[in-house]
């Protein structure tokens, strides 16, 4: 009887011992099951974020993004994922139904600062979170179409340099140098109209002086175009001005060099005698009165120096390397104040 349960009770402590080491087993699987889960899980996870999630490589910061009206979600997704905005079409279009804007997305141009993950660009389309900031666009006075159009081009994406040119170079001059302010997907059209409007505004707060003159518009546009390159400052240009005049109504030759600044790009000191005597209509040694066009966008304070002179019995001027304008009656005394102010 000793015996029978002496064997009993080892048995017991056999059991005992199986189900601990059988606990222990099953912890232990229990760990390495759980460990697995988590690591597959953080290698799905890092894996929906490097092949879904974060940005492509390719992400167009700063360039504008078209989200054309009609389009369905399906295409948009296409569309995103074609300009390098999203890495997934899929998940885009699941993020917008889950944001509840499956059928408001909203179409127009969007513009990003910087690369955005696709939970962000799901949002800001599905609210047309445009982002869209006006560019602050300065035209300095005198600026001619074609450096118009290259100060344009550089600030503006859908800005067409050429169709631009061949709508405002024959309006050369009525587009009124000034600090504008476009968003980033203007084009060419709303920036002729925008400055064309300007124009027209300030001769209309002038229109008074110019009817006055006794000059058309136009001739006083033209003016005014050689007199902002000519003069820095209000008093020199209404002189000048009124010589410029004098030499016309005498039928006098203007001989300015700043027409050929806008036909051939040179300036007074190199000029050759072919330049002086070519054929061009802008060369004003070979050709009396004004130039046919304006050669740039004149300011209003050379709008007006060309409308309301300084009259005086002045036909010549010369600057001399300080900047001074002087002025002569006659060809001899002009002459002099050359060889006295330039040395030559």
């Amino acid at each position: 009887m000793r015996q029978f349960l002496k064997k009993l009770k080892l048995y017991f402590i056999e059991i005992q011992y199986s189900e601990e080491q059988l606990a222990e087993s099953w912890k232990l699987h229990a760990n390495r099951t759980s460990l697995i889960i988590i690591l597959a899980s953080g290698v799905i996870a890092l894996s929906l974020y490097i092949f879904a999630v974060q940005p492509p490589a390719t992400f167009p910061v700063d360039k504008l993004v078209s989200v054309p009206k009609g389009q369905t979600l399906e295409q948009v997704s296409v569309t995103l994922y074609d300009d390098g905005v999203i890495r997934s079409p899929f998940l885009f279009r699941v993020l917008v139904k889950v944001l509840g804007h499956e059928r408001g997305v909203q179409a127009g141009d969007y513009i990003f600062k910087q690369p955005m993950d696709i939970f962000t660009i799901a949002h800001s389309i599905s609210l047309g979170a445009f982002g869209l900031e006006a560019q602050h666009i300065r035209i300095p006075e005198g600026a001619t179409t074609k450096e118009m159009s290259i100060i344009f081009a550089s600030k503006l994406e859908r800005f067409n340099q050429a169709n631009f040119l061949a709508q405002a170079q024959p309006i050369e001059g009525y587009l009124f140098p000034d600090t504008y302010f476009f968003l980033p997907n203007a084009t060419e059209d709303m920036v002729i109209q925008a400055m064309r409007q300007n124009f027209d505004t300030h001769e209309a707060d002038i229109d008074a002086t110019i009817q006055a003159s006794g000059r058309s518009l136009h001739d006083i546009v033209i003016m005014a175009s050689i007199i902002e390159r000519e003069a820095r400052n209000t008093q020199d240009r209404r002189m000048i001005s009124g010589v410029l005049w004098n030499r016309m109504d005498k039928g006098m030759a203007l001989q300015v060099d700043v027409t050929f600044l806008y036909t051939i790009g040179k300036g007074t000191f190199q000029l050759t005698m072919k330049d002086l005597l070519s054929d061009s209509p802008y060369n004003t040694y070979m050709n009396k009165g004004l130039p046919p066009t304006p050669i740039g966008s004149p300011s209003l304070d050379s709008l007006l120096a060309a409308a309301d002179p300084i009259k005086s019995d002045y036909y010549f001027y010369l600057a001399d390397n300080k900047g001074v304008t002087h002025f002569s009656k006659t060809y001899k005394e002009h002459a002099a104040k050359q060889r006295l102010y330039l040395g030559t």
